[in-house]
């Protein structure tokens, strides 16, 4: 039997790890600032006053301003850039890891300090994987099996607390009825969602049957041998493949994928660079990787093309190891917990964490509408956003792995009143203001030459029209969300200076 090496797995989950922290870093230049900076919904500034430094680490105690994030996030996107075109690793160790421990403290720093809008699994999962990456070494390098079994473990929890959440939560996952809602209760449906709503009963429940395979059954295959591990892996990209085709869900199910080539030791990458063509290792060749020990030939020859080649030294990648042994206790505590939590830290830097989702199915899609008007009595214009339903007309756009963070928590809003979402009043406060950060966030803004003196928030029940009806959505009035608010309210005045959100001229 071929040996088991990892060159290749190495090679490409370091490049695709890279472009998705490209993603993460244009999404922090292109909406923190209207989210989380001086001016934004929840300033970062506020936040950090009220916490200690251990809290939330980040180097945003260093310098709060706008011009640092946009400096940060630009350094975070070149380094991001440098990584997925290989060039962290041409040269050498030194400075392939300096790329991946700068990545990971950069966007660390933004996901410390960005709150709720920062609060997901995928978040602390790319921290996670990210954090691992640090110790890969380069191509040129022996790649390690020790970091290679890690990132099955992370792949092991990411699944398996998948599986047990719905599981113990809702009866939905029990009696396999959770996709008759999942699709068109999503936080943001993508194009395909509303033809995977229209399947029928029985494709649902088995898809329901197929989700929990995968996620309860499958993952104790990641720890066995081949072929048992490369059937795993293929079994959860596919898995993942199909939740990216149905919704829009951040990068979480791309780095799953991501996590997921460490299924794969090298002869599975050159078999099927053999039968789909030799494009997919000549990359990997161009970037240094010895294809000669790849798991081609004996053990000999490994020894021969990798013993000269420095890496991250092995203690190191041992003491690794050995901290998220200790750190995982808590996370596999949570697993057998009967009160099991989902995507949470354990600890301020991420480095070992537990996962899960949709634990519970939403039954019915709300929507916040937010419309501005000049006069208390209309007419009312309506604020359109990127992602999240509003214009009953528009089809759903394809985002994913790139993400709306604001359109996410307008998902959340909709659950419950507005004061469980404090928050949405300095929205309404910075849209009255025509802030231009936070106006970036909206696809439309209907009052482009000068700002509303009132809005106001409405709940809709929105369902999918049926098949051959006009629309892509149809939706009724609920109730009143947020009564006509001013700043020449005194309430609602009060309200933003008592949470030091205040910032008319």
């Amino acid at each position: 039997m071929r040996p088991e090496t990892y060159l290749l797995t190495r090679f490409y989950f370091q490049r695709t790890l890279g472009a998705i922290y490209c993603v993460g870093f244009l999404i922090a230049l292109n909406q923190f600032r209207g989210l989380c900076g001086t001016k934004g919904i929840l300033p970062m500034p506020l936040f950090i006053k009220s916490v200690k430094f251990w809290d939330a680490p980040s180097l945003f105690w260093i310098n709060q301003s706008d011009h640092f994030v946009i400096a940060l996030a630009l350094l975070g996107l070149a380094l991001s850039i440098f990584a997925t075109i290989g060039f962290s690793d041409a040269f050498g160790t030194v400075v392939s890891i300096a790329t991946w421990f700068l990545l990971w403290l950069i966007y660390s720093s933004f996901v410390n300090v960005g709150q709720t809008f920062y609060g997901f699994g995928w978040e602390v999962l790319l921290l996670e994987t990210g954090f691992l990456a640090i110790f890969m070494g380069p191509s040129s390098s022996t790649a390690s099996v020790l970091l290679i079994f890690l990132l099955r473990w992370l792949l092991f929890r990411l699944m398996f607390g998948a599986g047990l959440i719905k599981i113990r939560g809702d009866e939905c996952w029990r009696d396999l009825t959770c996709m008759k809602y999942h699709y068109e209760t999503m936080p943001l449906p993508g194009p395909t969602s509303w033809f995977f709503h229209q399947f029928p009963m029985w494709i649902q429940k088995a898809s329901v049957l197929f989700n929990h395979f995968v996620e309860l059954v499958v993952p104790f295959f990641y720890f066995a041998p081949r072929p048992f591990r490369h059937t795993a892996g293929i079994l959860t990209i596919v898995f993942q493949g199909i939740i990216i085709l149905s919704g829009n869900f951040s990068w979480l199910n791309h780095v799953s994928i991501v996590i997921a080539l460490a299924c794969f030791d090298d002869s599975f990458f050159i078999s099927l660079g053999s039968k789909i063509g030799p494009w997919l290792l000549s990359w990997a060749k161009a970037m240094g990787v010895s294809l000669e020990g790849a798991g081609a030939v004996g053990t000999s020859a490994v020894s021969t093309a990798t013993a000269s080649l420095a890496g991250v030294p092995d203690p190191a990648i041992y003491l690794l190891t050995l901290i998220v042994i200790l750190l995982s206790i808590n996370p596999v505590l949570n697993l057998l917990s009967r009160e099991q939590i989902m995507n949470t830290s354990f600890e301020p830097l991420h480095i070992v964490n537990t996962y899960g989702a949709f634990g519970s199915i939403t039954r019915i899609r709300n929507e916040v509408i937010i419309e501005g008007a000049y006069e208390p009595t209309g007419p009312w214009k309506e604020y359109e956003f990127k992602a999240k339903p509003g214009n009953i007309s528009r089809l759903p756009p394809l985002v994913s792995p790139y993400h709306y963070k604001l359109d996410w928590q307008m998902w959340f809003a909709a659950m419950t009143p507005y004061y469980y979402h404090p928050w949405i009043l300095n929205l309404v406060a910075q849209l009255l203001q025509g802030n231009s950060q936070v106006l970036s966030l909206m696809d439309t803004n209907p009052f482009p030459d000068h700002p509303p003196k009132y809005i106001r928030a409405s709940l809709y029940e929105y369902h999918y029209v049926l098949p051959g009806e006009k629309n892509w959505w149809q939706r009724s009035y609920k109730s009143e969300y947020l009564p006509p608010l001013s700043l020449d309210n005194p309430d609602f005045l009060q309200i933003l200076r008592r949470q030091g959100w205040l910032s008319v001229e």
